[in-house]
């Protein structure tokens, strides 16, 4: 991720060098924790799990921004490559569904789970990456509009996480506080709302229309703008816009040469190999023999549509290879159709698309989804594929010779339970939307060239899901209700994929080779007080312990990791914490640490991850206070696990 945002960020500046951009302000990442799986603009992010998503965004910003991969290289008075912005602050999942749209909705969170779910990708993001912009979602949480609340934007991120730079509403976000949710009485108590909040730019016309009327009504001071002018300024000034050309300044060097190079391009095939997961592999049916396939049938709206494979907020590819095109490469006789007349699959075409199968050695189907089904501004009613895409892939794998392979793309999950029990269905890859050189990469994967190694990010749920209504924030299960909880840190309900799973054509296994602490003591992580729950429970406040403390009761993890299979492969590895016993409102388990390795087949190595008590063996209570408890924890890594004692 760090490798792939330096390259956008000096392919930005390349189009600024030369003339063809006005400004370097990117609004992105994403970073809302993919917490529906409905969720129209789930794709734009980088999954359901906040440590994951904390990770990606101090990486997609230090790239970006142009810091160092440890960070610290770029100080807050240092010029920017360009300028990342965090979006969107805070608790925005929902775009319309059910009769509620992103506009109005007033998001209910509880303390809890703004504390352990919604929150840390901004923090981190602030803390780590040391953004230089923040945008405020559209809608309220508990009654009050992101872009009005003092407390989230001046208390909370300016004073709490130290940040410095600019804070942006959503697109008309402001004029929606009055127009649409009537928070406001009028458009001047909109503008002084967000302003004395602590909002800086408005992406809309209503700071420039009624700014100056709500300074002479006297409902702002004037040193409310004068602040927000500081802060737009200070980060215009760090891309260096008033300097001049820029040919002359930093990152001046960089130029028309450096877009599209080949090593731009083969990092966008190497990042589609290492994003493509295999789901099934029954049988061992990929890859493809190359000698032996000499015909393949390739079927399915998605196969020859290389618009699909880029997804949203999409910037021209360099070049453009569909799966079609991609695996003519490996196969002379190729016959093709696209099944339907659409990927919303109204008008099926399946006894032509039988005929095909009946002919080739082998066949692959390319389904799923598209802009159509999911994106901004439209969330999906269901998580089945659509229209008549089931029929004709059973019609399809009941005729060919032999099993078929489904390729799915799609941002959300599908709930193709169907085709993970159905034995004429040999394999299954999901590819999300992987870009320019996705076609290229799973025409690899299902010839062998690639060995697959990505994990879900993303539970995948089951279609009987849709009964949970999107607008209930809760993460945590409701027994009295059967609210089954969301994501794989506390559904509790039948899953058709798990998040972090994903098949390789080797195997793999694990063994934990030195852990420096398995014994931890409350009494040794402050001089403070230890307190003591409802429950009988010891609990220390990790704010009382402080970030000196924390750094000193780090400890070493080693994971030894063997390639038991034939092939070559690069491999991620999760690790896990786990409770042993469970307290209601504790995660069922929690990502804490992911590395990949590229092991040889037969080859062994250790890797080693680093834990924080403080952020790994901690959880949030119902007042959203981040507390260690006395109990025994669980290291987890495959089918490993490794006890560790809080006393």
């Amino acid at each position: 991720m760090f490798g792939w945002m330096q390259v956008i960020g000096r392919e930005a500046r390349a189009l600024y060098n030369e003339g063809q951009a006005t400004g370097m302000t990117f609004w992105a990442p994403n970073i809302n924790v993919f917490r529906d799986p409905r969720w129209g603009r789930g794709q734009e992010t980088p999954g359901e799990d906040p440590h994951l998503t904390g990770r990606y965004a101090v990486a997609y910003v230090r790239g970006i921004q142009g810091d160092s991969f440890e960070g610290g290289q770029l100080r807050v008075d240092d010029h920017l490559q360009a300028s990342a912005c965090c979006k969107h602050f805070t608790a925005y999942d929902l775009e319309n569904w059910g009769g509620n749209n992103r506009f109005t909705f007033n998001a209910i969170v509880s303390k809890q789970d703004l504390a352990d779910t919604y929150q840390p990708p901004f923090q981190s993001c602030v803390e780590e990456g040391r953004v230089s912009g923040i945008m405020c979602a559209y809608n309220q949480v508990n009654g009050i509009p992101n872009c009005a609340n003092y407390d989230l934007l001046s208390n909370t991120a300016r004073k709490k996480w130290g940040f410095q730079g600019y804070i942006t509403s959503d697109c008309d976000a402001v004029s929606i506080i009055y127009e649409n949710q009537g928070y406001a009485k009028s458009p001047e108590d909109a503008v002084v709302d967000v302003l004395k909040a602590g909002m800086d730019v408005n992406c809309g016309s209503y700071l420039k229309n009624y700014t100056k009327s709500a300074v002479i009504q006297k409902k702002l001071p004037v040193s409310e703008i004068d602040r927000a002018l500081h802060n737009l300024f200070s980060v215009r000034m760090r891309l260096g816009l008033f300097n001049g050309n820029p040919r002359k300044l930093l990152f001046g060097n960089i130029g028309a040469n450096q877009v599209c190079t080949k090593e731009h391009q083969h990092l966008a095939l190497e990042t589609a190999r290492n994003g493509i997961v295999l789901l099934k592999n029954s049988g061992e049916l990929l890859p493809l023999p190359k000698t032996k396939t000499a015909s393949l049938g390739v079927i399915g709206p998605n196969a020859d549509a290389p618009k699909t494979l880029l997804g949203n907020y999409e910037g021209p590819p360099c070049k453009s290879v569909s799966p079609l095109q991609a695996l003519e490469g490996y196969v002379e006789k190729i016959m093709y159709h696209p099944g339907c007349n659409a990927v919303n699959c109204t008008s099926v075409s399946i006894d032509k698309a039988v005929e095909i199968a009946k002919g080739a050695d082998y066949v692959v189907l390319v389904m799923g989804l598209d802009q159509t089904q999911e994106r901004e501004s439209q969330d999906r009613d269901n998580l089945v594929l659509p229209g008549n895409q089931q029929s004709l892939i059973a019609s399809v794998a009941e005729a060919a010779k032999k099993p078929v392979v489904l390729v799915l793309l799609c941002g959300g999950p599908v709930d193709v339970s169907f085709a993970k029990e159905d034995p004429r269905i040999g394999s299954i890859l999901w590819a999300g939307y992987p870009g320019e050189a996705g076609g290229i990469a799973l025409a690899e994967i299902i010839f062998g060239d690639h060995n697959p190694g990505g994990k879900l990010p993303i539970t995948w749920y089951p279609e009987d899901f849709i009964r949970v209504p999107m607008t209930d924030m809760k993460m945590r299960p409701e027994l009295s209700s059967g609210y089954p909880g969301r994501t794989y840190r506390f559904y509790e309900g039948r899953k058709v994929f798990e998040f972090g799973y994903g098949l390789s054509y080797s195997k793999y296994s694990y063994e934990f080779v030195s852990v420096t602490k398995n014994k931890l003591h409350l009494d040794r992580f402050t001089t403070g007080q230890i307190f003591k729950d409802a429950d009988s429970v010891h609990y220390v406040s990790v704010s009382d312990i402080g970030r000196e403390t924390c750094k000193k009761l780090r400890f070493s993890t080693v994971v030894g990791v063997k390639n038991q299979g034939e092939m070559d492969g690069k491999h991620p590895v999760l690790l896990f914490t786990m409770q042993a016993n469970a307290r209601n409102g504790s995660p069922r388990k929690q990502l804490v640490g992911f590395q990949s390795i590229t092991l040889k087949a037969g080859e062994r190595a250790e890797i080693e991850f680093v834990l924080n008590p403080c952020k790994h063996l901690s959880r949030a209570n119902e007042d959203g206070l981040m507390v260690i408890e006395e109990g025994k924890r669980y290291l987890l890594v495959g089918d490993d696990k490794y006890p560790i004692t809080i006393d």
